[in-house]
């Protein structure tokens, strides 16, 4: 009878102890969730880039810059409903002082890239990954490409200013050269 009673304990605490491990998820470890966070990064940029470069192309760049004012924000929404990832770009010297305004947490990883930068880094080889208040945060830096100095460099053409100013009265984000910090996609997700 004790023998039966020990058996039927053990295997009570076994079920039991099966039923809280299986109700209660194992949090992701940060370098999985940045492993996850580099993916959203590339499917935001994937879809992007390719949407910029083809209305280049075909339309010029005036219209470029309607991609970047309404299609970019479409985009990240898609892509933060389907993934759960915060996503939106920041800039220290923002075009659009809506949506492009850094945090402080952002603007000091933004300061730091910067430093990075100056120092002899890629931009396309900086992120920087951290748990902060119950979130993980994630931001990939986005350099200036040459492409890129037509609408962000010393000297924009007429016809580009005057469609910048349609979209973006406040625009700061001038004045850049090739390979300068422009900005960064930031990601942040609730853990």
């Amino acid at each position: 009878m004790k023998t039966i009673m020990t058996t039927a304990i053990a295997v009570t605490g076994l079920a039991a102890s099966f039923l809280i491990n299986a109700k209660t998820p194992k949090e992701p470890t940060a370098a999985e969730l940045k492993a996850e966070a580099i993916t959203v990064v590339k499917k935001f940029a994937g879809t992007m880039k390719p949407m910029l470069q083809q209305t280049i192309q075909e339309h010029g760049l005036v219209d470029a810059i309607e991609v970047c004012a309404t299609k970019a924000p479409d985009i990240a929404k898609q892509i933060s409903e389907e993934t759960g990832w915060s996503i939106h770009r920041v800039s220290l010297k923002p075009r659009n002082s809506n949506t492009a305004i850094p945090t402080d947490w952002e603007q000091q990883v933004l300061m730091t890239f910067d430093e990075r930068q100056k120092a002899g880094e890629p931009a396309q080889k900086m992120a920087f990954a951290e748990k902060v208040e119950g979130e993980f945060r994630f931001m990939k830096a986005q350099g200036v490409e040459g492409v890129c100095l037509a609408c962000h460099g010393e000297v924009i053409d007429p016809m580009l200013e005057k469609e910048l100013k349609v979209h973006y009265p406040d625009d700061k984000a001038r004045g850049y050269m090739l390979g300068d910090i422009r900005g960064a996609i930031s990601l942040s997700k609730k853990i």
